[in-house]
């Protein structure tokens, strides 16, 4: 088995594991308490608070442990826009994960918030300009994922913050797909909040964090016994805590090997084209490559197939022994296409063929040489996708 599915979720990492199990099985008190176990427990929690902070180069008081990237993007958003008075209207983009999506949702249905969706090209990219045209005075947060979980495509966020902070708007990114191949501290620049999962990155799963700057106001989501300064109430999951900022101090050293990663992504990418492609006209590919092919991450490659259903490409991969999604495992099972797809202008029907394959560094070169030819014969079982040559053209 050949598994291409990292975006998803990795395997916990052996050095990962060595240090959690001890603080379920051995030293598991509650860092509140005031007995030695819970003493060890507390000691654990700032080692954690401590190495999260250092790997993205802000202060440990910035520091909220989650459950996952998902409670980090709620409570960033719905925390940071409730509890700043500055307006009520929110800039998202148009490809946002749906964590993202439903809490902005949540702050129109409930909190009578302005939610603007900024479009994006045909490639996946925000048009900072457009952006910035949507920017008003009253414009409390500017949410933008650093890097999309579908299509890989990497956004100027740069850019994109400098427009938010023109107009004193605070800035946030899901950056659960970037950390495992962008320089964090460099990000964490743009960034007043930003949120990260820890089963991404070679963690355990239900374990994440938000890092919001330590100035900021936040309206906490959970209430209770004002753990994490206030922000995040809940006996803290010691052991989760620890492995996600193990997985991203690991998954910043693991970004060095981008090159070498973009270099075996490209070529999987040309395999799969030219196998499926050559002898075709123009606008009757069999593979199409989705996002933009340079501003990307290497680990994220999407494919539309026109002509095929995605679920059956699929499923012949696996029985290739090819692990790998349609696209956000958030939305497996749903028999409606992908927004973010569809973000793209993409057709529904053609949205519905997407395939995504997404690695890590640690992917070899022979596996994803296996997975190219496994998709190439894959789609060409499921469909008249063989070998084309182009019907010599009539002379007049």
């Amino acid at each position: 088995m050949i598994y291409l599915d990292a975006a998803a979720t990795t395997p916990v990492k052996q050095e990962i594991l060595e240090l959690i199990w001890p603080l379920m099985a051995r030293d598991f008190g509650n860092p509140s308490s005031t007995h030695s176990l819970g003493e060890t427990a507390a000691r654990a929690l700032t080692y954690a608070r401590t190495t999260a902070a250092s790997t993205l180069g802000v202060r440990t008081g910035d520091i909220v442990f989650t459950s996952g990237g998902t409670e980090a993007n709620n409570l960033a958003i719905i925390g940071l826009a409730l509890a700043n008075p500055r307006g009520r209207h929110v800039v998202r983009s148009a490809i946002e994960h749906s964590s993202v999506r439903e809490a902005c949702d949540y702050l129109h249905r409930h909190h009578g918030f302005s939610i603007d969706v900024v479009p994006v090209g045909s490639e996946g990219l925000v048009d900072p300009a457009v952006l910035s045209g949507l920017l008003r005075e009253d414009t409390t947060l500017v949410t933008v994922m650093a890097v999309n979980n579908e299509i890989g495509t990497i956004q100027p966020l740069a850019e994109i913050s400098a427009a938010a902070r023109a107009v004193g708007a605070l800035m946030h990114s899901d950056v659960v797909q970037a950390a495992s191949w962008l320089p964090l501290v460099e990000l964490a620049t743009h960034l007043d909040a930003l949120s990260v999962s820890g089963h991404k990155l070679g963690g355990m799963k239900g374990a994440g964090l938000a890092m919001i700057r330590g100035k900021l106001a936040v309206e906490p989501g959970l209430h209770g016994g004002g753990q994490e300064r206030g922000r995040r109430s809940g006996t803290e999951n010691v052991a989760g805590a620890v492995s996600t900022a193990t997985a991203l101090r690991l998954a910043t050293s693991a970004a060095a090997g981008f090159e070498d990663s973009r270099t075996k992504a490209n070529y999987l990418i040309d395999t799969v084209l030219e196998g499926l492609n050559t002898g075709r006209r123009p606008g009757e590919e069999a593979a199409v490559l989705t996002g933009d092919r340079q501003q990307r991450v290497p680990g994220i490659v999407s494919f539309t197939f026109p002509g095929a259903n995605g679920e059956t490409v699929l499923l012949e991969l696996e029985r290739r022994g090819i692990i790998c999604s349609s696209g956000s495992a958030c939305a497996a099972g749903s028999a409606e296409p992908s927004p973010v797809l569809l973000g793209l202008g993409l057709d529904p029907d053609l949205a519905r063929t997407a395939v995504r394959l997404s690695f890590t560094a640690e992917t070899t070169e022979v596996q994803l040489t296996t997975a190219a030819r496994a998709v190439i014969a894959a789609v060409q079982t499921v469909t008249d996708a063989g070998p084309h040559v182009a019907a010599p053209t009539s002379e007049a």
